[in-house]
């Protein structure tokens, strides 16, 4: 599945909510009702479903951007900042108007957004791994789907009243620590990556908590 997030050069988001697009477009696009059956999506989602599931973050600015909004796909922003995930298929069918972007490159500065929302999930990044925008947005994204998948169809509903906003934030060692627990009793979720990029197979990239029901 490819993600393009939308980096302009001048005052470009923060990365935090950059993140929290990528994770809000993944999962939108994957409870899209196209992806249904009968849907124009469906056999083309399935056959990713069904294989080893990858996703591949690239960016975009200016006329790029407006080029890959063009590319079938689902776009989410939040506080500003933009993500658009796309149909999945093969690497080598990808349209060219995404394959033309840089998957590397350009970064962004870690920021402090501020305490998180007790009723929206919380997708946290582990700090130790450093990892670069584009392996974080895939590994959010990885994180909404498998939270979506643990939930309940009434709150899965509920979640997408908002457009799946969620918060992302940075996880130091002594709060890994505790989320890990978590993951232990089975009131978080956990990304593992599989290694093929930056970090080595079995990390734990990002622990998802859902957020406090009303």
């Amino acid at each position: 599945m490819p993600i393009v997030l939308h980096l302009p050069k001048t005052d470009p988001p923060p990365r935090s909510a950059l993140l929290e697009a990528a994770a809000a477009a993944t999962i939108a696009l994957c409870l899209d009702e196209r992806v249904g059956v009968g849907g124009e999506w469906h056999d083309a989602f399935v056959n990713w479903t069904g294989a080893r599931i990858r996703k591949v973050a690239r960016r975009a600015r200016g006329a790029h951007w407006r080029a890959a909004c063009e590319v079938p796909g689902v776009t989410a922003e939040i506080a500003g900042a933009q993500a658009r995930a796309f149909v999945p298929g093969p690497v080598g069918e990808l349209d060219s108007r995404i394959h033309r972007l840089q998957i590397g490159g350009t970064d962004l500065e870690h920021d402090d957004p501020g305490p998180t929302r007790p009723d929206l999930p919380v997708l946290w990044v582990n700090s130790a791994l450093d990892m670069t925008l584009g392996k974080a947005a895939a590994q959010v994204g990885h994180a909404s789907m498998l939270l979506a998948g643990a939930m309940n169809v009434d709150d899965v509903f509920t979640w997408s009243q908002s457009g799946f906003d969620c918060s992302v934030r940075d996880a130091g060692s002594d709060l890994w620590h505790r989320l890990e627990g978590l993951v232990t009793e089975r009131r978080a979720i956990a990304v593992r990556d599989a290694g093929f990029t930056e970090v080595a197979p079995g990390s734990m990239t990002v622990i998802a908590v859902p957020g406090e029901r009303p």
